[in-house]
């Protein structure tokens, strides 16, 4: 669902500017804004984990396998709540892995994220409250560089509201 966004913050005295949710396109492929956000965020994400499971003695190519399992099927995971609370939307299985035209509910994707970390962790042998405390707060920080990829894509917004912060969108 690539679109243009006009959004303001007349609150700010800052008037409507558009957003385009596309960042670039390469060989005739869109490759949105939400992408390329949610991308930094999981790398921001590992990088933080890496860093904190030095300290309990967790290696880098542990962090590493944690992260191939986790993130496919936290994705898989974040699909899969999102077509399952919203069925309606969906007519056919094609629709079910259209992927690019939206989406994916961050709920699925921690449930089935720690629901990994913690077969990984009782494979590799590592405490999964230990690791976990290394890669929560990166999970967060990865949440809120996503939601940046929300504001791209003019989605994710709640009420209409008068309150000085407010925003103005109108999606095309």
């Amino acid at each position: 669902m690539l679109r243009i966004s006009k959004i303001s913050f007349p609150g700010f005295g800052i008037g409507e500017f558009s957003v385009d949710s596309v960042a670039f396109e390469i060989f005739g492929i869109e490759i949105a804004w939400y992408a390329l956000l949610i991308t930094f965020g999981m790398i921001c994400c590992i990088t933080y984990a890496v860093v904190q499971a030095r300290k309990i003695g967790v290696t880098f190519d542990d962090v590493v396998d944690f992260a191939l399992f986790t993130i496919p099927i936290g994705v898989l995971g974040a699909r899969l709540y999102y077509v399952l609370t919203e069925l309606d939307q969906f007519h056919s299985l094609k629709d079910v892995f259209n992927i690019r035209e939206g989406g994916l509910a961050i709920y699925g994707g921690i449930i089935a994220g720690t629901l990994t970390v913690l077969v990984v962790s009782h494979f590799k042998k590592i405490s999964f409250l230990a690791f976990g405390d290394c890669v929560a707060p990166g999970v967060l920080l990865a949440q809120g560089i996503g939601r940046w990829g929300n504001f791209m894509n003019g989605e994710a917004f709640g009420y209409e509201t008068e309150i000085f912060c407010r925003m103005g969108l109108q999606n095309f």
